[in-house]
């Protein structure tokens, strides 16, 4: 268990860390089956280079192409930590990208 009582969770041989995140996961890929979605990704990694310096890591829980064309990143949120909004904030202005928050 992890100090925010979340509960790893095994779907499809991935390793989740929360049921949540799990069961956000089966949602995702319901949609993908139905064509809704495409390109669906778990845990797509982004690094964040300030001044041609690596300063971090942001992993995302999810990334996938939506009507086509629309890049979404999604992160199943339980509790926003200091460092997440400070990531999402590195990951608007570095890469233009606003965190789809589930």
């Amino acid at each position: 268990m992890s100090k925010y009582n979340n509960q790893k969770t095994l779907v499809d041989g991935i390793m989740f860390d929360s049921k949540k995140e799990a069961k956000r996961y089966g949602e995702l890929n319901l949609l993908f089956k139905k064509g809704k979605i495409t390109y669906l990704e778990t845990q797509p990694k982004y690094e964040i280079i300030i001044k041609g310096k690596k300063i971090c890591s942001y992993i995302a829980d999810f990334r996938y192409i939506i009507g086509g064309k629309e890049i979404i990143v999604e992160d199943v949120k339980g509790f926003k930590t200091s460092t997440y909004r400070l990531k999402k904030k590195l990951m608007k202005a570095i890469y233009g990208i606003d965190i789809y928050e589930t």
